[in-house]
């Protein structure tokens, strides 16, 4: 099966891909069609996911697949949640938006910073399909205080697992597509299309 991803993270591509492979699926990213990144304008993830996966359908003329993802942080009421990859600002890389964090953060003592990666993912057969498939995936962990680890990309370095003594950036790639909030919503989507 041949898909179009609605993105053109390097990251999430190779993650996706990692798990998606051996089931037969090949990932197209939606700039292998030159289709430019739809505007994210909804409020939560599962409409920005739909957003993304309706546009990559629809001008590439295959089933899409789409990732809204980001960070919830419980000391700051959820944020920076569907403003992730753009925490910092619009053009924000990756290390302003954890420098905002770090920042934001000040001063909060460990047990208050509870953090959770949040994952959906929104697969459409069609631009008009009126039935996608929706699939959830989360992964708890704490903010660190200091970006830890070279793996991963966006806000991995400081999302810390006190279970594994590591943040998200120091694990090995298929233990991070295993536990991680996307592996976990990527084996959702694999058992809803087992029950197509």
């Amino acid at each position: 099966m041949r898909i179009v991803l609605a993105s053109g993270n390097p990251g999430k591509i190779r993650e996706i891909q990692a798990v998606l492979a051996p089931h037969g699926v090949k990932i197209l990213p939606q700039t292998a069609f030159s289709i430019t990144e739809i505007e994210e304008t909804a409020p939560t993830f599962v409409e920005n996911a739909l957003l993304k996966a309706r546009n990559a359908s629809r001008f590439s003329g295959l089933p899409a697949l789409a990732d809204d993802s980001g960070l919830e942080v419980a000391a700051l009421n959820g944020a920076p949640g569907v403003y992730s990859a753009r925490y910092a600002g619009p053009d924000a890389d990756d290390a302003l938006n954890n420098a905002k964090l770090i920042e934001a953060l000040q001063g909060i003592e460990e047990q208050e910073r509870q953090a959770r990666f949040r994952c959906v993912l929104a697969f459409v057969r069609h631009p008009y399909d009126p039935s996608p498939l929706i699939a959830e995936g989360a992964w708890e962990g704490v903010i660190a205080e200091q970006p830890l680890g070279n793996g991963g990309f966006g806000y991995d370095p400081l999302f810390f697992l006190p279970e594994l003594g590591c943040t998200s950036a120091q694990l090995p790639p298929q233990e991070k597509n295993r536990l991680s909030h996307r592996g976990r919503a990527l084996q959702r989507l694999l058992d809803l299309w087992e029950l197509l």
